[in-house]
């Protein structure tokens, strides 16, 4: 049976393109600010890639009987979120490439991307604020999830960019799961759901449990990231860029915990090197393979989508809304397929 989630986000990521450029268009009549500001961010948005965040502000609006159309600008508000924060990861993180093309900081400069990344995060409480169909008391609320969002995202970024400052590698799975929680599972599940949630009118049950639901498939979204970024299609441009990074994943962390001392010691010295070397990369998948954090991952993942799915069946949603969702949960897992 076709995936539900995916022929969702098929059917409406037209639409929802559409509304995102209109936050860039008609802004200036001055070339120089299109050439320095609103025409980069316009092309960084407009190379999104399959807006599952957004969109599911919009599912979770209509699974609890609200109009998703009153949720359009809290769902861009989630989206041009992580537009910022992509921008601005990219130049901590010192990547060269971001979905398929050069980072933005590449393309106009550090200084000139810091500054479009802010005004990516100013559109949060932007797109909010300028919705006039929207009750001040529902945008105040919505406000207050965006913020405790942000916070905690960037919360999760210090502890990541930190642990890279310091040489790090002395980190077990749940420091990692604690990080990719803040970092990741809230954008990127809990509050969209959440706020969705809220402006269609939910009951308190209906919205904490759409968020549990969230924290649950966002952390497993981006756990399967990771596994993506090892194991995935070798022909994307940034295949195993993850390991060049050093960065601190579960399929790392778990790999170093459980390697004998001098497998330990080789494989610390890859993810310490900034090797792009094939012969190196494929030598860290062999060891993660070997001590079966490979595995361990993606058994993780499947152990979160499970939760996800006894939390959603205790919760009161449309028929169709639930589908959607339970889809969702299997889709962020079977992407290795």
């Amino acid at each position: 049976m076709p995936n539900a989630f995916a022929a969702y986000l098929a059917e409406h990521h037209a639409d929802l393109d559409a509304y995102l450029l209109s936050f860039f268009e008609g802004k200036t009549s001055r070339a120089d600010l299109g050439a320095y500001l609103y025409g980069p961010l316009r092309a960084f948005t407009a190379n999104g890639g399959k807006r599952h965040r957004p969109l599911i502000c919009l599912a979770a609006c209509r699974a609890v009987g609200g109009d998703p159309a009153r949720a359009r600008s809290a769902a861009a508000a989630i989206e041009h979120f992580q537009s910022a924060a992509l921008i601005h990861d990219d130049i901590a993180d010192h990547g060269e490439l971001r979905r398929g093309e050069p980072c933005l900081y590449r393309t106009i400069g550090t200084g000139l991307a810091i500054n479009a990344g802010d005004y990516g995060l100013m559109l949060v409480t932007d797109a909010v604020l300028g919705d006039a169909s929207l009750p001040a008391d529902v945008k105040l609320r919505v406000l207050r999830e965006l913020t405790d969002m942000t916070q905690r995202t960037i919360e999760g970024q210090a502890l990541d960019l930190g642990w890279v400052r310091d040489g790090r590698f002395d980190l077990t799975v749940d420091d990692y799961l604690t990080m990719a929680t803040l970092k990741t599972a809230h954008y990127s599940g809990a509050v969209p759901l959440a706020v969705g949630a809220i402006i269609g009118g939910a009951s308190e049950a209906q919205i904490e449990a759409l968020r549990s639901f969230g924290l649950d498939t966002g952390l497993a979204f981006q756990i399967q990231d990771d596994l993506l970024n090892l194991v995935g299609n070798a022909g994307d441009k940034d295949f195993r860029t993850d390991i060049t990074e050093g960065k601190r994943t579960l399929v790392a962390v778990y790999a170093l915990s459980h390697a004998e001392p001098a497998v330990r010691d080789e494989l610390e010295a890859i993810l310490r090197s900034g090797t792009s070397d094939p012969a190196e990369l494929d030598r860290a998948v062999v060891i993660f393979g070997e001590t079966g954090a490979l595995e361990a991952a993606h058994e993780r993942a499947l152990s979160l989508v499970a939760r996800a799915k006894e939390t959603l069946a205790g919760a009161e949603l449309d028929a169709e809304g639930r589908r959607l969702f339970e889809d969702m949960a299997d889709f962020f897992v079977e992407r290795l397929k």
